[in-house]
């Protein structure tokens, strides 16, 4: 079994267990999918859901968050970890979405790239979910479990992208790594993971497989 067709197997079976794999943080539209998700960094998707519906409710444009008080945003963002840096990368984004893209997040890697606080794993994410250019969204699941499986042969999460990309159908790339996440979540957990009940089992390559 070559990599390639060894990846594809995998993602077979993924698709089966989680059906309804997709992004868990809660958004209604592009900006707040943006702001959540550099909220994530650090934290939990389940914390940042907590905070953003009163951060939402609060502050529900680009021009709300750009011109809002950094006392009171970082406040409301605070369980998020990380608050006075996400805060002043927020409003930047937001202004620099204010001033160079006319009020709309822009379409493609480069552009999303020059907002504060966005790097490739979150233009991915956004790009995948709201532009139909489903890439690599390579986070920690997506890269302890790519490397597990032995399709990946580092820990740096561009070259993860790189390698995965090589292995997955473009179309199947954003989904792919949601059903990472589901499977880091549920089975594959950084300590201790589940490797008895994982239906994965023998086609991992982790070298410390708990099989009890």
């Amino acid at each position: 079994m070559t990599k390639k067709e060894k990846a594809l197997t995998i993602n077979s079976e993924l698709s089966r267990l989680y059906p309804e794999a997709a992004c868990s943080l809660t958004y209604t539209n592009p900006l707040e999918l943006i702001i959540a998700t550099v909220l994530s960094a650090q934290c939990t998707d389940a914390r940042v859901n907590i905070v953003s519906k009163d951060l939402f409710a609060r502050y529900r444009t680009a021009e709300d968050f750009a011109g809002a008080d950094p006392d009171e945003l970082m406040e409301i963002i605070k369980p998020c970890g990380f608050y006075k840096n996400k805060a002043k990368n927020i409003q930047g984004l937001c202004r620099g979405v204010l001033e160079r893209f006319g009020g709309e997040l822009p379409g493609t890697m480069d552009e999303l790239l020059t907002l504060p606080g966005v790097g490739r794993k979150t233009a991915n994410l956004v790009l995948g979910t709201v532009f139909n250019d489903p890439g690599i969204v390579a986070d920690t699941h997506c890269i302890r479990l790519s490397n597990r499986f032995g399709l990946c042969t580092s820990e740096d999460p561009v070259k993860v992208e790189q390698q995965l990309t090589a292995l997955i159908p473009k179309p199947e790339r954003l989904v792919f790594c949601h059903r990472l996440i589901y499977h880091g979540r549920a089975v594959c957990t950084a300590r201790s993971p589940k490797c008895g009940e994982c239906t994965l089992a023998a086609l991992c390559s982790y070298k410390h497989k708990n099989l009890t």
